[in-house]
């Protein structure tokens, strides 16, 4: 006979785990949080990493570093806000091992799907000099939140901080701000 036969394990939603973590430093919570998104977080370190192990390794270090931190932040949708802290941990590896940066464009965030590389160290001159009159170009908020994530390995969360831009702002304008260096790069390289 089980002692514990009637014992169900409650299963709370992603925002009612994050709270009774937050509210009781238990770890067991954020860890059944974390774990519904490994398959995610393991697909996402892939795509970006395109090497197993470092995707596995990845995995592991998001996870003890968001466990230390995530008191620290304000969250209203756990999935979304996982999504960028992976894509931005990614970034950071790449940017590290100094290796060109491809992604895929969601059609959601962007209507091209082509690849605009910032980070590449061996731009021309010729790119590099129309990287930096388009950066000028770009309305401030685009400019500061492209210059602080590319250029100062900034997250989306220390970036809000900085700023007191609102997430979804900072979101959309590295994201509106990539699409136009992309457009006005092209047209300075064609003149």
């Amino acid at each position: 006979m089980r002692l514990f036969s009637s014992y169900k394990k409650v299963e709370y939603n992603d925002e009612e785990l994050l709270s009774l973590f937050k509210k009781t430093g238990e770890a067991e919570y954020f860890q059944r949080l974390y774990e519904r998104y490994i398959p995610l977080v393991y697909g996402l370190c892939l795509k970006y990493l395109q090497s197993p192990e470092s995707s596995q390794d990845a995995v592991i270090d998001i996870f003890e570093n968001l466990s230390q931190k995530i008191q620290g932040y304000e969250i209203k949708i756990f999935k979304n806000w996982l999504y960028s802290v992976v894509k931005n941990h990614c970034f950071h590896i790449l940017k590290e091992n100094k290796r060109e940066i491809i992604v895929d464009f969601d059609s959601q965030f962007m209507e091209s799907d082509s690849v605009l590389d910032l980070l590449s160290e061996d731009l021309e001159e010729e790119k590099d000099k129309a990287l930096s009159h388009c950066l000028k170009k770009l309305p401030e908020p685009q400019r500061i939140s492209i210059e602080k994530f590319f250029y100062e390995d900034k997250s989306y969360a220390e970036i809000v901080d900085e700023t007191g831009f609102h997430l979804k702002s900072v979101k959309s304008y590295i994201q509106n701000g990539k699409r136009n260096l992309k457009i006005c790069i092209e047209k300075n390289l064609k003149e």
